[in-house]
């Protein structure tokens, strides 16, 4: 009997022995509350992304887009100051250095390259092709040939237009349909900008079926905005500006002139009517670039192919009014105006 009892002791103690080499084991591979810690997963938790931005100038629409843009990486967890390396360029509105910062964008180590407006997009595009491109606030990014196809990209490109051709035509049609003494408006525009031309092409043809005229004032570069807006004085019934970079940038001169002369002033942009136009139809350019963002999260953590994201375009367009801005423009607001706005809590500037 002791030697059965021998034999059973000896059993379990290498029994025991056994099972502890093989907890021993399984404790490398599992970090507390049982998640893995396998090599993947630890490379996975500690990447350091690093993404470049190019802007073309800072005015509150793009820095919005960028805000957003950052936004949506943050809430998926790629967050600057902790995993996220951001080289942020602008151009100040200067070609030369737009040029200058794609170039170097394009030998730089970046897991993803950002072009925000037209002209640093298309630079970017024109010169980085080994590294995934988006874009974001372009206006046609088929006529700027950002891309030749919207559903299928291809290559290393796609992103988001901040257009959609109905918003200029809904805005105009409102225009004609409550200003019946407005028979002409008037455009301070960079001939310069691809995606100015545009824009103002298609408020021409919107304005036209209604036989109301287009008046143009081109500037070349910021400073001249103010000479142009009051040139329009006395041959423009109503102002008009596009997502014009230049113009933008120098709107402040315009809402003053409108402001002085009581000169009903559209713009493209929400955040423009935020600052004193009288209406847009449009959105928010923070909700455009998360959107843009969200597409990064897809290429970075998802594994997307960046040419088979689908090129958007804003959706949710609404009218928008400043009612301030309507009173220094000596605006009678009307029912009928307020009534065209589908979401007047947050749409109706008070």
């Amino acid at each position: 009997m002791k030697k059965k009892a021998l034999v059973s002791l000896v059993l379990s103690a290498a029994l025991m022995a056994v099972a502890g080499c093989g907890q021993k084991a399984d404790s490398g591979n599992q970090a507390a509350g049982g998640a893995s810690t396998t090599p993947a997963a630890t490379a996975a938790a500690t990447k350091t992304y690093k993404i470049a931005i190019s802007q073309i100038v800072e005015h509150p629409s793009l820095d919005a887009t960028r805000d957003g843009f950052l936004a949506a990486l943050k809430d998926a967890g790629i967050e600057e100051g902790k995993n996220l390396k951001v080289d942020y360029n602008n151009a100040q509105g200067d070609q030369a250095n737009n040029l200058s910062i794609a170039q170097k964008l394009a030998s730089a180590d970046n897991d993803l390259v950002l072009g925000i407006a037209t002209p640093s997009a298309l630079s970017v595009v024109q010169q980085v092709k080994k590294t995934p491109v988006l874009f974001a606030a372009v206006t046609d990014p088929l006529a700027a040939k950002i891309v030749s196809n919207l559903d299928k990209p291809g290559g290393n490109v796609s992103g988001a237009s901040d257009t959609n051709p109905a918003a200029v035509q809904q805005l105009m049609d409102f225009v004609a349909g409550n200003f019946p003494n407005v028979k002409t408006v008037g455009v301070v525009i960079n001939e310069g900008e691809p995606n100015a031309v545009i824009m103002a092409k298609n408020a021409e043809d919107a304005l036209a079926k209604h036989n109301i005229k287009l008046v143009k004032a081109p500037v070349t570069n910021t400073s001249e905005v103010k000479q142009a807006a009051e040139s329009l004085v006395g041959k423009a019934d109503a102002f008009f500006i596009t997502l014009d970079n230049t113009v933008v940038s120098g709107v402040d001169a315009i809402l003053q002139v409108a402001n002085e002369k009581h000169i009903p002033f559209f713009s493209s942009d929400r955040d423009t009517v935020e600052k004193g136009a009288f209406a847009t139809v449009g959105f928010k350019y923070y909700d455009h670039g998360y959107q843009v963002g969200q597409m990064a999260v897809d290429i970075l953590k998802n594994g997307k192919n960046v040419g088979d994201l689908k090129v958007s375009v804003p959706d949710k367009l609404d009218l928008i009014l400043n009612l301030k801005a309507a009173k220094a423009q000596g605006i009678e607001v009307t029912d009928a105006m307020k009534k065209a706005v589908k979401d007047q809590e947050k749409n109706i500037i008070q």
